[in-house]
């Protein structure tokens, strides 16, 4: 038997149901995409199977189209939050199911509409700052925030949760919401790019990388930065150590914020179940998000 299977863009929709079927598949940009020089030289493909995972997992490479596929709540469980969802994979793949439709999943079993947002891999050489998977978050926030009423979301209650790379670009988008990416090109991008909270998990590249106990230095966090959930382990390199310094930066700037630091578990567990207890930080999370009353708030039309 083969170690992976591979799927077009084409098949990876066809196995959406797998895990869930979408509500809806938006494309992020009406034409092509800001700030691409050339063709990638390779299609779009999914990758399944990989490195003996059981359920395997899925891992979309090769975007250049970013889309976000939205899942809905039922209409008598939801309670108008939403999240939108962005993967790990270290800015060169996504995770695709374990880090996105899994998460849109729990989210929906909690009332919150979860959003997954497949944003421009693998990094390219003119763009070593990761600026078009930016773009992209930027776009996806707006676009959500246009669909309310038809997605039946409250537009001041619209999250952004990402894992590893994601959990960078998760934090990225919540503190630089006000940095112009891109040019205007319709009428969605005159709505905020502003996450109302943010939740990073196992966060990647929040550190210096000439001092692994100090964050990065173009990190800005101030009293208008958005509310924040996090959780990872001590084993997971510095991300640990760099977790509780975010967590600092943003109580000093006077910001909500709660974070879980686990003995161990490493990286890239997504929700998936194992006898380590950092497994179960969902449950935190959604503790937390109902305390700040994220979850009770006046329900759409």
């Amino acid at each position: 038997m083969p170690k992976s299977i591979v799927l077009s863009a084409v098949c990876l929709m066809m196995i959406a149901p797998t895990f869930g079927a979408a509500e809806t598949v938006v494309p992020v940009w009406p034409s092509d995409a800001p700030g691409e020089q050339g063709k990638l030289g390779k299609p779009e493909q999914a990758i399944v199977g990989e490195r003996g995972k059981n359920p395997p997992i899925t891992r979309v490479h090769n975007v250049s189209k970013p889309t976000l596929t939205v899942y809905l709540p039922p209409k008598d469980k939801a309670n108008g939050a939403a999240v939108m969802i962005c993967p790990g994979g270290g800015y060169h793949i996504l995770a695709w199911d374990l880090e996105g439709v899994e998460v849109a999943k729990w989210l929906n079993s909690i009332g919150v509409a979860g959003v997954v947002l497949k944003y421009r891999v693998p990094r390219r050489k003119h763009d070593p700052g990761n600026l078009l998977p930016l773009m992209d978050a930027q776009r996806g926030m707006r676009l959500i925030r246009q669909n309310a009423k038809a997605w039946n979301i409250d537009p001041d209650r619209v999250g952004v949760l990402g894992f590893s790379a994601g959990g960078d670009l998760t934090v990225r988008t919540a503190t630089e919401s006000g940095r112009k990416t891109y040019k205007p090109v319709d009428d969605a991008d005159k709505l905020s790019a502003k996450p109302n909270f943010m939740i990073p998990i196992y966060a990647a590249y929040l550190g210096d990388k000439n001092d692994p106990y100090k964050l990065r230095g173009d990190l800005k966090i101030d009293k208008q930065t958005p509310p924040a959930f996090l959780a990872v382990t001590q084993d997971d390199k510095q991300r640990g150590a760099h977790a509780a310094l975010f967590f600092a930066a943003l109580t000093k700037a006077g910001v909500k914020a709660e974070v879980h630091v686990y003995t161990s578990g490493g990286h890239g567990y997504g929700l998936r179940d194992s006898a380590q207890p950092v497994t179960s930080w969902e449950d935190r999370c959604g503790e937390w998000l109902k305390s700040m009353g994220l979850l009770e708030g006046k329900k759409t039309d």
